[in-house]
């Protein structure tokens, strides 16, 4: 898969812009399936209106608003619960997967329960689209600053589909402790590379090369 690992969703012209190049056609041409998972998992957001604003398009991190052919759900919580011919060709089949923020350990159990992680490496045609906890997922791990909701296996690892590891929201106004300071604190602890991002800013990771997109601030903590 190709990934677009936001903060924020896509939030300037440079993330629509890298986000286009990765799809390779227009974003009209491109059917989408959203994963609001994570929000049910976080204590400061779980099953109120934010999952409905991020479905419905109508949150501050542009994702399923951008014009796309079509948008589905993908709800990995219900997919133990259903035969898997009903859901993976349409996994299969989407030209993009935009999966909302949240709780990254959660969102990283549920997409082992769900099987939907064993299948993200067949999706060679499909771009993944990350916001915050929806990016953090793609790391080996979180670190103990972003644990909230505890995996039945304890511990804070993730998928492990890149490298590094991703601090997301730096300098936040509603969020006073994501600050540089802290995520370098953070970084020492992790034992691999991080980046730090604003939400101007978005990796983009194509075959394991990773290239920084950003219109604002970001720094990368370890090296690579």
């Amino acid at each position: 898969m190709k990934l677009l690992l936001t903060s924020a969703g896509v939030k300037n012209t440079s993330i629509h812009d890298a986000l286009l190049g990765l799809l390779g056609r227009p974003i009209a041409e491109c059917d989408a399936l959203c994963i609001p998972t994570a929000m049910y998992g976080h204590p400061e957001v779980g099953p109120g209106a934010g999952a409905w604003n991020f479905i419905a398009g109508r949150s501050a991190e542009p994702m399923t608003e951008l014009g796309w052919k079509s948008v589905g759900v993908l709800e990995l919580t219900a997919l133990p619960t259903i035969d898997r011919e009903h859901w993976v060709p349409k996994l299969q089949a989407a030209d993009v997967l935009l999966v909302a923020g949240g709780d990254a350990l959660y969102l990283s159990h549920w997409m082992r329960e769900s099987g939907v992680a064993d299948l993200l490496p067949s999706l060679t045609g499909s771009v993944y689209v990350g916001m915050s906890a929806g990016s953090m997922v793609m790391a080996p791990r979180i670190g103990q600053f972003f644990v909230e909701w505890m995996p039945p296996s304890g511990g804070d690892a993730t998928l492990g589909v890149v490298d590094f590891s991703i601090f997301p929201h730096v300098d936040h106004p509603m969020l006073p402790y994501n600050t540089m300071a802290a995520a370098e604190l953070w970084a020492a602890g992790i034992g691999g590379p991080a980046y730090a991002i604003d939400d101007d800013t978005a990796l983009v990771v194509v075959d394991g090369s990773v290239e920084v997109v950003s219109e604002g601030s970001w720094k990368l903590i370890g090296g690579r």
